[in-house]
């Protein structure tokens, strides 16, 4: 009996280990393990290997997420604008390590008619880095498409057929992609606001819940989701499906309480909503950690589980503001009671761009009032 135990264990460790072993390399990459050749990893930006072709762009603004492969760059956010010549710098280090790396893996080209195709065209010293191709505005923050234009400028918009021709008001530039809201309040502003140089401006907006491109781009399909009333009421978050990894925009950050633009539509509501989407997406490897890599606007790169405690302490906070306001309770008492003191020491802010303060006057603001939390 007690060799059949020593064998049943013996099978079940062998069998767990993999998963563990897995578990492990996915932490690793969570916590930005590696290094990329060639790129300076000592100025203010940092670039880190997420998975596949995706990395992670620090230090610019809002985190910006790329994919670099063989048919050229596709960005999620252009960070600020005084950062625009860093960010290509950084850009095109990281695209000369991705295309070597694909070279050197790719088998020899022997045959005439195969030496003109793109993975040879790769390998060629002389040859140009690609281009990038996209720029998706999650949101319409400085920080976020404050490096449009000049960034734009440097790619190039491949069309053809029934399409071609159309974008030769903004001339070779890289498409820029967002919901339409975001497009309306870059074009309309309040009053007393220039509204955002064409240049930057949205080339392709979406109306609608989601929006496919057309094609894979570097091996996988990417689909960009509009999160409405989140920070604003234009966000959209970026699924890479098959890399599984979700740039969330200013619905999630890992270093302050959540940001909400009340003036542009932002609501506490759609920020947890928001984040019930990103977990929805979501799939863990083991025992909620691993598994689908969330990158968020400001902060390290995540998981499952940390976008899970994040809503969880906002739902939290929703509901103790929204039980006070019930009571009748102005902004000032609300702030006076302190409602976030057991969370302050990991989100809050006395100073800098959003406060404590800040984040309790705007989910006051836009809790649902008569007792209801949707």
């Amino acid at each position: 009996m007690r060799s059949r135990w020593f064998v049943a264990a013996l099978l079940i460790g062998s069998l767990a280990s993999p998963v563990r072993a897995s578990a492990q390399v996915v932490n690793g990459a969570l916590a930005g393990a590696g290094t990329i050749p060639g790129v300076n990893q000592n100025g203010a930006i940092k670039v880190l290997p997420v998975r596949g072709n995706i990395y992670v762009l620090m230090g610019a603004g809002a985190n910006i997420t790329l994919s670099i492969g063989l048919d050229g760059v596709f960005m999620v956010d252009a960070g600020s604008a005084e950062m625009s010549d860093q960010v290509v710098a950084a850009i095109r280090s990281v695209q000369q390590f991705v295309e070597a790396k694909a070279a050197a893996a790719a088998p020899p080209v022997v045959y005439g008619a195969e030496t003109r195709n793109s993975i040879v065209e790769a390998r060629r010293a002389d040859v140009p880095p690609k281009p990038i191709r996209f720029i998706v505005d999650t949101s319409i923050a400085p920080d976020h498409i404050g490096g449009n234009a000049a960034i734009a400028n440097t790619g190039k918009t491949f069309t053809g057929g029934n399409v071609a021709g159309q974008l030769s008001d903004v001339g070779q530039g890289a498409a820029i992609l967002g919901h339409e809201n975001v497009q309306n309040r870059m074009a309309n502003p309040p009053a007393g606001q220039q509204p955002v140089p064409t240049r930057a401006q949205l080339t392709d907006a979406y109306p609608t819940d989601a929006m496919k491109l057309s094609n894979f781009f570097n091996g996988e399909g990417i689909v960009l989701m509009h999160q409405p009333s989140a920070f604003t009421d234009g966000d959209s978050i970026v699924y890479f499906r098959g890399s599984d990894v979700i740039a969330a925009g200013e619905v999630f950050r890992t270093t302050t309480y959540p940001v909400m633009d009340v003036a542009k539509g932002g609501t506490i509501n759609g920020i947890i909503e928001g984040l019930n989407h990103i977990i929805d997406l979501s799939v863990p490897e083991f025992r909620s950690e691993g598994g689908t890599i969330i990158i968020p606007a400001y902060g390290r790169i995540s998981d499952i589980a940390d976008v899970a405690y994040y809503r969880d302490m906002v739902t939290i906070l929703r509901d103790r503001i929204q039980d006070m306001v019930k009571k009748g309770m102005t902004l000032d008492q609300v702030k006076a009671a302190a409602p976030t003191a057991d969370y302050d020491g990991r989100y809050g802010a006395t100073s800098g761009p959003w406060t404590t303060d800040m984040f309790i006057e705007a989910v006051y603001k836009t809790v649902p009032r008569g007792g209801s939390t949707k």
